[in-house]
């Protein structure tokens, strides 16, 4: 196992408890002891999953992955539930989790194994019709849930994992003119309240008592923390936020212990992502560093969106902080991933012979 990316998982899921124990006094003492029994589900998945063989497991379930994930998103958008317009849960009685979080681990896999089977022609336009298709849809289940959020993600996943596999950047040029030329066709035809969401994301300020007005209490939450913080006792503006317990739980942990505090979490999510990505470099098999690739891209973009969403300078879309925000799926998820990465760190010497070009 590698142990750089073992302390910091640990680490941050620290933190997360030790927030969630400092705010309890807003948000109950529920949160934080789910959070201790998703961290050691999460922790127990990932000691399992780094003792499997990953490339035995892929090779004979990669069927099942992709059925899975398509089924369970298909689930979800027929039979979820959830609030705000995200139809993105699925509950058996008191039970209930987030799909769109646990096949995050396998769509990344069954994504890595289609760029390997393309990796020699990836610049093809048929090959890149494939993968398109291939991520498109994924992304398409996601957003008819409504949860844009995590479809961005998802988007993320696919572009970094491309880009991983030498996809020409023209292509990529050219998505980004097609999104910009669209933009201005696209915008009449989203409602006022979409538009302002949008204007919103960039600038609270336009609407501080409606659309802006979450990103703004977030906002100073994080301001009245200061550099050392109002202490483990002190604090009064994470009373004020919505979803503190998840998706603005940095603000709270920013307002509690600081800007120093704030700067560990970055300092540790971004050590396990160039971590990540240093054990791509060194894998036996193409797609195993497509799978890492992806996986560092998740983390990156989940973390940017989710702070950049707390300081109230992107939308506020709803994602997580990974090993942070409160979320049993979201955890255990993280963890999954990790797993996946541990166990190619653990087999590649398995794998030294069998060295793939490309």
């Amino acid at each position: 196992m590698d142990p750089v990316i073992l302390i910091c998982a640990l680490a941050m899921s620290g933190l997360s408890i030790l927030t969630l124990v400092a705010t309890s006094d807003a948000y109950g003492t529920y949160y934080y002891k789910m959070q201790i029994a998703a961290s050691a589900v999460g922790f127990t998945a990932m000691m399992v999953m780094t003792f499997i063989d990953y490339d035995a497991l892929i090779a004979r379930m990669k069927y099942v992955f992709f059925v899975v994930t398509v089924g369970l998103l298909i689930l979800v958008g027929i039979f979820g539930t959830g609030s705000q317009g995200n139809n993105n849960w699925i509950s058996f009685g008191s039970i209930s989790f987030q799909p769109s979080e646990l096949v995050k681990v396998t769509y990344i896999m069954v994504f890595a194994l289609h760029l390997d089977k393309l990796k020699d022609r990836i610049n093809h336009p048929f090959s890149v019709l494939q993968l398109g298709i291939h991520a498109g849809m994924i992304f398409g289940l996601v957003m008819l849930t409504g949860d844009l959020g995590t479809g961005l993600v998802y988007l993320a996943i696919s572009a970094i994992m491309i880009f991983s596999a030498n996809l020409s950047l023209w292509y990529f040029a050219g998505a980004i003119g097609a999104v910009i030329a669209a933009a201005p066709v696209l915008w009449p035809y989203l409602s006022e309240r979409q538009q302002m969401r949008i204007l919103v994301g960039f600038n609270p300020d336009l609407d501080p008592l409606d659309v802006g007005w979450h990103a703004i209490a977030s906002r100073n939450c994080i301001i009245s923390g200061g550099f050392r913080g109002a202490g483990f006792s002190g604090g009064t503006k994470y009373f004020s936020l919505n979803a503190g317990q998840s998706d603005f739980l940095f603000a709270a942990f920013a307002e509690k212990f600081g800007f120093m505090a704030a700067f560990l979490y970055i300092v540790l999510i971004t050590t396990m992502i160039l971590r990540i990505l240093w054990i791509a470099r060194g894998t036996r098999k193409n797609y195993a560093m497509y799978i890492c690739a992806g996986i560092a891209g998740m983390l990156l973009a989940q973390s940017a969106e989710n702070i950049g969403m707390c300081l109230a300078m992107l939308p506020v879309v709803g994602i997580t902080l990974p090993f942070f925000s409160y979320g049993v799926s979201s955890m255990v998820s993280m963890y999954l991933c990790i797993g996946v990465v541990q166990s190619i760190c653990a087999h590649n010497k398995k794998y030294y012979f069998e060295r793939e070009n490309g």
